[in-house]
């Protein structure tokens, strides 16, 4: 059987204290093909820091003005070569070195998507913010109803799908709502999903952590929609 190759899309905005140490522990992973890492025009030095980096394994871009997360997304999906693709986060929430298990179910050709999940409790998992809890319990709960899943943590970072889908996916989110977008369509395609439990070392929003409330309300708003729009 085949090996599968990894291609990693990283979006970054303002992680210039994490993103060496992240780019290190993705080029680790020797499934990963290739790194791709969109810069959506950070203001703290982590543009002149990837400036200085060069490896032929990694392909850096960078976004003239901030659009937001889905946006540096569908700028890296452009670039993907590898069979498979997974998001990588710029921070250091997620370890890469669990991707080998989260492809394990692709590689056996039993899985068309896989996703990491934080909520089993199977893995470490750093005790955070109560209502980010609540807010992902809810907006998961929702996608269960109108998509007929039991998917348990749709908003984990982590998302690995066949790299073919990215042609029949057609993203349209530039901030956030890129997670609930992305996890609507897949569904939408009756697609083979499996979950893989995976650690998650979160951060506070002192230590830099962006997500907010309203991103809540426009990821319910953003699962209604697709729903019904094809």
């Amino acid at each position: 059987m085949k090996e599968l190759s990894l291609s990693v899309v990283m979006p970054t905005y303002n992680e210039k204290d994490t993103i060496n140490e992240i780019i290190e522990k993705v080029l680790a992973v020797d499934i990963v093909k290739q790194l791709i890492i969109v810069d959506d025009s950070s203001t703290d030095g982590t543009k002149e820091i990837l400036q200085q980096l060069a490896s032929p394994r990694i392909k850096i871009m960078y976004h003239q003005k901030n659009q937001g997360k889905g946006a540096a997304l569908r700028t890296g999906f452009k670039e993907v070569t590898a069979d498979v693709v997974a998001i990588q986060d710029a921070d250091l929430e997620y370890d890469p070195a669990e991707f080998k298990e989260m492809i394990a179910p692709m590689q056996k050709g039993k899985a068309d998507v896989v996703y990491g999940t934080r909520l089993t409790s199977a893995k470490p998992q750093r005790a955070y913010l109560f209502w980010h809890k609540v807010g992902n319990q809810f907006i998961t709960f929702l996608t269960g109803i109108m998509y007929n899943t039991t998917l348990t943590d749709i908003e984990t970072c982590y998302k690995m799908f066949r790299a073919d889908l990215l042609k029949e996916l057609n993203l349209k989110s530039k901030s956030f709502e890129i997670e609930p977008e992305l996890t609507a369509k897949l569904l939408k395609m009756k697609l083979r999903i499996y979950e893989v439990p995976i650690s998650y070392y979160g951060r506070s929003y002192q230590e830099g952590k962006k997500i907010h409330w309203w991103h809540g309300v426009h990821a319910v708003w953003t699962l209604i929609k697709y729903r019904f729009v094809k």
